[in-house]
């Protein structure tokens, strides 16, 4: 008899594996400083991928292929109107990515806290035991 997924389990498993692939694109998207670069100058302005390629220093088929990899993740879009592809910020921002990293730094923080109490209370309990011996 073959197992059966309790109701919601298949949709539930999917939507793990969404939000591990998309933070999977976002994360390697701005692993590069590079790709950060161009998602910062992206802020102030549209540009052609000519452009950006220019402003980094490197060939157009470098920068296609950063455009591309910042493209897959959301973060820019890019249009052609001719012969020039503009570069533009993504209609999705960051939010998921950044309410992923305060769960995790308001986890390091208790974990933090905890130690502190643990190296305040060892101090504590080294000093008692220096009054006592002195006297």
């Amino acid at each position: 008899m073959p197992l059966r997924a309790l109701p919601g389990t298949h949709i539930l498993n999917h939507m793990v594996q969404f939000s591990r692939a998309h933070y999977d694109a976002t994360f390697a998207a701005l692993s590069d400083a590079t790709r950060r670069g161009v998602l910062e100058h992206r802020g102030r302005t549209d540009a052609s991928i000519t452009d950006l390629a220019e402003s980094f220093r490197m060939t157009l088929t470098g920068m296609k292929k950063h455009v591309s990899v910042l493209e897959r993740a959301g973060l820019v879009a890019t249009e052609k109107v001719g012969r020039v592809r503009t570069c533009r910020l993504g209609r999705r921002g960051l939010e998921d990515e950044a309410a992923w990293i305060e769960r995790y730094r308001q986890l390091w923080n208790a974990r933090f806290d905890q130690l502190d109490d643990v190296v305040a209370d060892l101090q504590r309990k080294e000093a008692a035991d220096g009054r006592q011996k002195r006297k």
